[in-house]
């Protein structure tokens, strides 16, 4: 069975700081190497939000205007999972942020993504 877990999510103030985890396992996991990774978010009334992409080897990196200089997204492929580390949050940060992987996708387009995490909530108080 395919599986992405993503962790780290929490409360933080304004101006803090978290990392996002995203592990594969399963199927996900054997395949993690050849598979386009993504980062979106989702806070209710509000479409889905492409957040920051990832290409398979790791070098080519997408980021949303939002979050740029200030995000910054990574993978270790031998340990099978993704990061998102996140800097300066604010609070129209706030969200419930999943990851997703495939192969042949459209990076900002969270239609093209195959596989899907659970989400986990970020939450920045102001």
């Amino acid at each position: 069975q395919a599986q992405l877990v993503e962790s780290g999510g929490g409360l933080v103030q304004a101006g803090g700081s978290l990392r996002l985890s995203c592990a594969a396992s399963g199927r996900t996991a054997s395949s993690f190497s050849t598979y386009t990774m993504g980062w979106f978010r989702h806070t209710p009334g509000k479409a889905r939000e492409f957040v920051a992409s990832i290409s398979a080897s790791g070098s080519n990196k997408n980021l949303a205007d939002s979050v740029k200089g200030r995000f910054t997204i990574s993978r270790d492929n031998a340990g099978k999972t993704m990061y998102l580390q996140m800097n300066s949050l604010n609070p129209e940060d706030t969200a419930v942020y999943y990851c997703a992987a495939g192969n042949s996708v459209i990076p900002d387009q969270a239609l093209t993504y195959n596989y899907w995490g659970q989400g986990t909530q970020v939450t920045v108080s102001s």
